[in-house]
């Protein structure tokens, strides 16, 4: 009898649906043939879920989710929901809580840039003669994200708002335990990032990560950067890193700055994973495109369906222990790009394709 790798699908708002179908179509038929059966339930969630259910993650979402080995995520948000209180909108109200019901305490986030590609990014071109290959590892279920937050009057009868920052040794071990694995599978090089010479949580991480990796992995080289100075090389050097990790709010802004490096974010894919295990005996995780729902493209089937593709792939990976169909899949993805099939975001001179077109030209190069 074949396996079942059970996954939910949650497309989302604006291009996600659209981006969804896409890697959807592209996964199906990278797995045909092969030992095992794909199975998996749509659901709403964002802005989609607040129309149909009344709220950004109703429990008919939250069940199959629950029930699967993991979930394939599109994106969330829009305009049309911006009038909600904060605390009510898709982004806030469905991807956070997913990542702590989930305990997704670790999100993988790739920098690759082709290339061949490398007019898509700010940089120039003599910086990044061979493209980009980093990883940004980032803490993403502690930290000022999810401490404490009040507001209150000050003594002096002032508004002022709090958030707290926090986080125990054990939290920092197992995210070190995720870039050292990395790492191992890369160039054996870690760059931890923090703010040490301002913050106590800082200080705690420095010397929990010292002792961790000279400890556990004295065979990979590990080096510290202070927030700002990281962000200043990030621009500077990319390629000067391999794996790079750091706490939740650090690691959400110098994510997106990669990102930005690295072109456009419809090639950019991730992986939020957390410590248990799934049925199959892989690590339950949340694959997800870099990018937003780009609301202003939605309906118009322009949008590059590329990072969606690649999240599938991490998911194949993660989550159901078969590399050789990720690396398939991501082979697939760069013949496409590099044959000038591209969308308009990475067109450059090419006519661009729209998304439906992007996705059978990533078919045809399975």
């Amino acid at each position: 009898m074949k396996k079942t790798f059970k996954f939910t699908v949650l497309p989302g708002d604006g291009i996600g649906p659209e981006v969804m179908d896409a890697a959807l179509d592209v996964l199906k038929k990278a797995c045909e043939g092969e030992d095992f059966e794909l199975s998996y339930t749509r659901c709403d969630v964002g802005g989609a879920a607040i129309d149909s259910c009344g709220e950004a993650l109703p429990k008919s979402t939250l069940e199959p989710c629950a029930a699967a080995d993991a979930i394939l995520f599109g994106s969330v948000g829009g305009p049309k929901w911006e009038h909600l209180p904060a605390n009510l909108q898709p982004e806030r109200a469905a991807l956070l809580p997913l990542r702590k019901i989930f305990k997704l305490f670790a999100n993988v986030r790739p920098g690759l840039l082709y290339p061949q590609l490398t007019d898509a990014s700010p940089l120039k071109k003599e910086r990044i003669p061979n493209g980009i290959d980093i990883v940004c590892i980032r803490e993403l279920t502690g930290g000022i994200y999810f401490g404490e937050k009040k507001t209150f009057k000050t003594l002096e009868g002032e508004t002022a708002a709090c958030d707290t920052m926090m986080y125990k040794v054990g939290e920092i071990e197992r995210i070190a335990e995720v870039a050292a694995q990395t790492a191992m599978r890369r160039s054996k090089k870690v760059c931890s990032v923090d703010k040490a010479n301002v913050l106590e949580t800082s200080v705690l991480w420095r010397k929990t990560v010292s002792e961790f990796f000279a400890k556990n992995y004295p065979e990979i080289e590990l080096k510290h950067l202070y927030v700002d100075n990281a962000a200043m090389q990030l621009a500077r050097d990319p390629n000067q890193f391999d794996v790079i990790f750091t706490e939740n709010m650090f690691g959400d802004i110098l994510s997106d700055e990669m990102a930005v490096v690295c072109g456009s974010l419809g090639m950019l894919c991730s992986a939020s994973l957390g410590d248990g295990s799934n049925s199959l005996g892989f690590k339950f995780g949340l694959y997800e495109p870099a990018g937003g729902s780009a609301p202003d493209i939605a309906g118009k089937g322009i949008a590059n369906p590329c990072a969606q593709i690649l999240s599938a792939a991490m998911m194949m990976r993660y989550s159901f222990g078969r590399d050789d169909i990720a690396v398939k899949i991501e082979s697939a993805v760069r013949k496409a790009v590099c044959d000038n099939v591209r969308t308009g975001d990475i067109a450059f001179g090419n006519k661009p394709v729209s998304t439906k077109e992007m996705a059978r030209a990533v078919i045809d190069r399975l």
